[in-house]
C-alpha cells in the first residue's frame, strides 16, 4: 500500500489482524518503509556539513577461510554460521590492511587514528585491540553501539560514524574524529573478506 499517509501504521495492522483472524496459526510480517523521494531537496550548505571525507579503500579476502562466515536460507528463515576462530582470523589480517591504507600518508601508529570497526561481537573487538595494542578508548564507540543496538550488520558502521560525530561535538573536540585527523573504517564479512576505508575527519564548526 502507498499514499496512505500518516495513518498507514494502524491501517496495515488492521489488515494484519484480519489476515491472522481468518488464517489460524498465521504469522504476519509487516514492513513499513518511508522512501518518499519527492520530499528530498538539494543540500542547504548553510546548515548541512560533511562529517568525514572518504579518502581511499582496500579489500582483502583472507585465504583458506571458505565457510568461516556465511548465511543460508532455510524453512525457518535466515541462519548465520561462524567459525570459532573467526576473531583470530580477522585480527591476524587487520594490520595488513592498515599498512596498505596508511603507508602512503606516512602513518604507522594505530593509536594516532580514530576507529570505526564493525562490532560483530566483543571477541572480534578484543582480538583487534590485543593484536594491535590499541588504547582502550580507541574502540569505545564500537563497543557503545554494540551494547546499545547489537550487531546490526552493515548498518553498524554508519551508526558509529554518527556516534563519533556527536561525541566529538559534546566533548569539544576540534574534529569529527574525536580530535584526530585520520581514521579507519573496517567491515568484515563472508569470503572471509576485510573491507577497509581511510577516513579524514573535518573541523567542527560552531
Amino acid at each position: 500500500m502507498y499514499l496512505v499517509g500518516c495513518h498507514a501504521g494502524p491501517h496495515i495492522l488492521r489488515h494484519a489482524k484480519d489476515i491472522a483472524k481468518n488464517n489460524k496459526g498465521a504469522r504476519i510480517l509487516i514492513v513499513c518503509a518511508e522512501t518518499t523521494a519527492v520530499n528530498f531537496h538539494e543540500p542547504d550548505y548553510s546548515i548541512e556539513r560533511p562529517c568525514f571525507q572518504l579518502i581511499s579503500g582496500t579489500q582483502r579476502t583472507i585465504p583458506n577461510t571458505d565457510g568461516a562466515a556465511y548465511s543460508e536460507i532455510i524453512n525457518m528463515g535466515q541462519t548465520f554460521h561462524l567459525r570459532k576462530d573467526l576473531p583470530c582470523l580477522i585480527s591476524d589480517y587487520v594490520e595488513e590492511s592498515l599498512v596498505k591504507l596508511f603507508w602512503p600518508i606516512g602513518i604507522d601508529d594505530w593509536n594516532s587514528i580514530f576507529w570505526i570497526a564493525h562490532n560483530g561481537g566483543p571477541a572480534v573487538l578484543n582480538n583487534i585491540e590485543d593484536e594491535l595494542k590499541l588504547d582502550k578508548e580507541k574502540l569505545k564507540v564500537a563497543r557503545h553501539v554494540l551494547s546499545e543496538y547489537g550487531n546490526m550488520s552493515s548498518v553498524g558502521v554508519l551508526f558509529m560514524m554518527d556516534e563519533m560525530r556527536k561525541r566529538s561535538l559534546e566533548q569539544g573536540k576540534t574534529t569529527t574524529g574525536l580530535g584526530n585527523e585520520w581514521g579507519v573504517m573496517f567491515g568484515f564479512g563472508p569470503g572471509l573478506t576485510i573491507e577497509a576505508l581511510t577516513l579524514r575527519s573535518v573541523p567542527i564548526l560552531d
